[in-house]
C-alpha cells in the first residue's frame, strides 16, 4: 500500500483491525467482526488486482463493511476517511443511513 507521505509498505489486516478497532470502542463489536471486515477488505482489494493501492483506497473500501457492522463506528471512521469538515457533514451522512434503514423496514 502506498501511504499519503509516499511510503510504501506491506498490506496488514492488522493494521486494518488496530484502525477500526479505534472507532469502535466503547460499540458493540466483537474481535471476530473486525477479522472478518479485515478479511473482506482484503479480498476485496485483492480482487482488483492492483499490486499498490493508496492507504486512502483502503480506508474507503473499509467504510462499506464497516456500516453493516456499527453505523456509529461507521460514522466515526467516516468522519476521518470522508474528512468531516463540519456538522453538516455528519448530518448528511446520518440522513443517508437513515433513508438506507427506512428503505429496509419498507414492504417491497
Amino acid at each position: 500500500m502506498i501511504k499519503r507521505n509516499g511510503v510504501i509498505e506491506a498490506f496488514s489486516r492488522e493494521k486494518i483491525v488496530a484502525g477500526v478497532r479505534k472507532a469502535c470502542q466503547g460499540r458493540p463489536v466483537s474481535d471476530a467482526d473486525l477479522a472478518g471486515l479485515a478479511q473482506r477488505v482484503e479480498e476485496s482489494i485483492r480482487a482488483t488486482g492492483v499490486s499498490q493501492i493508496d492507504a486512502n483506497e483502503i480506508g474507503l473500501s473499509i467504510l462499506p463493511e464497516l456500516r453493516t457492522i456499527d453505523q456509529v463506528a461507521y460514522l466515526r471512521f467516516a468522519s476521518v476517511y470522508q474528512a468531516f469538515d463540519s456538522l453538516n457533514d455528519f448530518e448528511s451522512a446520518i440522513v443517508v443511513l437513515r433513508a438506507e434503514e427506512e428503505s429496509k423496514g419498507a414492504p417491497a
